[in-house]
């Protein structure tokens, strides 16, 4: 049976060098992004206290800082990992940046954008110990972080829906006035993710110890979809999302102890 790492073999160092290059880069990228939107975070509530709208930082420095961290990160993951595992990040810091930073004011699109690079940090970790972007069982990984940050994102979307609107961001689907097609796009995703984990199984690259306590993940994850989907409301689409925070975690956890323990 096929496994995602080397059982009876983890190489420590490299993990933890891509670890800190991957966080450089997502902390750059964040940065550059508040950057880039410094004037449109000062109209929502939910962003008019960061460094840049209240000047706490100037504009140059912002810019001075986020490009250095990503400078930095790239620098450092050629240097003690792999240059694949590089190019996938800055791949990722590219669409965020260039498409998917722009798009958020244009389409509801934005968020199928936004969901490829939230998704590339497991591509880059593979590429970092394998040297490769190729393999199946990581991109049945970039797939799960991709279709769970559908619903993610659509519950976080909906909790400040005013706030994204005032600020000209597009961040729900068009005329979607009562929340009936978030909610059902978020519903998707999550019924999505039962058969992508179903695949890590089928392909060989899991245990049924991984199947089994994916499923009660899962359905937890759907009674939380379900909820919103029946009642749109402030109260479903922030239980949804705290669902949501805890699914991630909860399903890594379940493969790492399903790899580790055969």
């Amino acid at each position: 049976m096929a496994s995602i790492v080397t059982i009876g073999f983890i190489d420590w160092v490299l993990m933890i060098h891509a670890i800190i290059g991957t966080y450089f880069i997502s902390a750059g990228t964040a940065a550059h992004n508040q950057f880039l939107e410094r004037d449109l975070d000062g109209l929502m509530n939910r962003t008019k206290t960061r460094p840049l709208p209240t000047q706490r930082i100037s504009a140059h420095e912002g810019k001075l800082f986020s490009v250095s961290l990503i400078i930095i990160g790239l620098g450092y993951l050629i240097w003690f990992t792999h240059p694949i595992a590089a190019a996938v990040s800055l791949s990722t810091t590219l669409i965020y940046l260039v498409l998917y930073t722009p798009m958020k004011q244009k389409t509801a699109f934005n968020v199928i954008i936004g969901a490829i690079p939230g998704a590339l940090p497991p591509v880059g970790g593979w590429a970092a110990v394998t040297g490769n972007i190729i393999d199946p069982g990581m991109w049945i990984l970039f797939a799960i972080v991709f279709f769970w940050q559908i619903p993610h994102v659509m519950a976080i979307a909906w909790l400040w829906k005013d706030d994204y609107s005032e600020a000209g961001f597009k961040m729900l689907p068009k005329d979607d006035h009562n929340g009936q097609k978030t909610s059902i796009y978020a519903l998707f995703c999550i019924l999505i993710l039962f058969a992508v984990n179903y695949s890590l199984y089928a392909l060989g690259f899991a245990h049924t110890s991984f199947l089994i306590s994916s499923i009660p993940i899962g359905l937890f994850f759907l009674f939380f979809g379900l909820r919103f989907n029946q009642t749109r409301s402030y109260k479903t689409a922030r239980a949804l999302m705290f669902a949501s925070i805890a699914y991630l975690p909860l399903i890594w956890l379940s493969l790492s102890i399903d790899i580790l323990i055969n």
